[in-house]
């Protein structure tokens, strides 16, 4: 991923957050056929340090955990906000008119070796601290103890966990950092008052927190 330093964002608490908030990674490995990509859930833990360890889980059926080269690397994509940026935010278009689109979005790139798991505590401890973590803005949170023990203990035989202890993280913050701040405020406004574009309000604010770091 090409990165301009403008854009790079290297704190692993702030990667971590995202990843925590977007657990849907892009899972790519590397396959008999070539490069594949599956979108799976993951699950950050702390350690080790600095960049921790993710911990996932795909049906038995899906051959990701067989077909893929167990000494390369894997990578798993964590998607931020995204937006589309109109010139029209711009307050600099109305003097020079030397503007044009683009878009702001904020993604995570996690590289380690992957590692497959089947063992039934190791798979329970997973489906359980996955849940938790996704059930934890739900006034009433599910928990697995809510289903019958025979019925979750049948669909855990028909999946198969997965591990990727981290290596490196690249993180890149498309946020205006290069625009001047008059129109990195424009762009904010507008941004918050589009409450029907996806994301909006999340790029608002992420562009906010670059901001204080950009002059």
């Amino acid at each position: 991923m090409f990165v301009p330093n403008h854009f790079q964002e290297q704190r692993p608490e702030i990667l971590h957050e995202l990843m925590r908030a977007r657990p849907l990674a892009t899972l790519v490995t590397l396959s008999a056929e070539g490069l594949n990509a599956n979108h799976v859930p993951l699950h950050l833990s702390q350690e080790p340090g600095p960049f921790g360890t993710l911990r996932g889980h795909v049906a038995r059926e899906n051959p990701i955990w067989q077909d893929f080269v167990a000494d390369a690397e894997v990578l798993a994509i964590f998607h931020g906000p995204e937006a589309y940026i109109t010139p029209s935010w711009y307050p600099s278009k109305k003097r020079t008119g030397k503007v044009v689109p683009t878009w702001n979005y904020a993604v995570v790139h996690a590289y380690g070796r992957m590692k497959v798991v089947e063992d039934a505590v190791w798979l329970r401890d997973q489906l359980e601290a996955l849940t938790a973590q996704n059930e934890s803005a739900f006034a009433q949170p599910w928990h697995l103890d809510d289903a019958p023990v025979d019925f979750i203990a049948k669909l855990a035989k028909a999946i198969v966990g997965l591990e990727i202890t981290i290596t490196r993280l690249v993180g890149k913050w498309k946020a205006g950092q290069n625009q001047p701040r008059e129109d990195r405020i424009g762009v904010v406004h507008g941004l918050v008052a589009s409450a029907a574009m996806t994301d909006a309000s999340a790029m608002a604010a992420l562009m906010t927190e670059a901001d204080k770091g950009s002059d």
